[in-house]
């Protein structure tokens, strides 16, 4: 399968795991190649606000997820932050879109700048280079002008800021409506078509 055709997730230690989580059970249902970096930070927040248990190696991880959501064979891969041969890493097989869901202020402050640390801040450094599709889902309240600052940079390079702001207007009665909200956006944002909520002016 062409990698470039597929999609990077990455979730870092923000709050707002279930967004992480609901998204890619989304592109699994939906039969898409994802490649996934889970920061350890992120392990920490899974563990303490789902219930969801995901530990170990890179490959552990993979098939506890792909388990756990049912993916297809091949379907999921995750990535360590060191493996550089992944093909997240290189502009020649980088995938359509990548999305960072939740996205902590200290990741976009390393997309506004340009680092490559590790291979999730290289991978959005390659998405960015390469002109594909960039969405990040910031969760932090509030906003300092650093936050706002670095967003603006990345606005006017064509990344997405998408924040984890779920709107009320479709009467949710429960914790996962508003997950699905956030998410629906982010799949409006990947071209990918969903059910997960009525849209503005549709009848539920």
């Amino acid at each position: 399968m062409d990698t470039r055709n597929s999609i990077a997730l990455a979730m870092t230690g923000a709050s707002g795991a279930a967004y992480g989580l609901r998204l890619l059970q989304c592109l699994i249902e939906k039969g898409e190649q994802i490649h996934m970096m889970i920061s350890k930070a992120a392990q920490l927040v899974i563990a303490m606000e789902t219930d969801v248990k995901i530990s170990g190696t890179p490959k552990e991880m993979q098939e506890q997820l792909a388990n756990f959501y049912a993916a297809g064979q091949g379907q999921l891969h995750v990535w360590g932050k060191e493996q550089w041969h992944s093909p997240v890493a290189s502009g020649s097989g980088c995938p359509r879109a990548m999305v960072v869901c939740p996205c902590t202020s200290a990741f976009l402050s390393a997309a506004a700048n340009g680092t490559s640390s590790d291979l999730m801040e290289r991978a959005a450094d390659v998405a960015i280079k390469e002109q594909r599709k960039l969405i990040l889902v910031h969760r932090e309240a509030p906003l300092s002008a650093i936050h706002l600052e670095n967003s603006l940079k990345l606005a006017r390079l064509g990344v997405t800021i998408l924040p984890a702001n779920p709107g009320f207007y479709q009467k949710p009665k429960t914790i996962d409506d508003l997950v699905d909200f956030v998410v629906a956006r982010i799949l409006d944002h990947l071209d990918i078509e969903h059910e997960l909520l009525p849209r503005w002016g549709e009848q539920p």
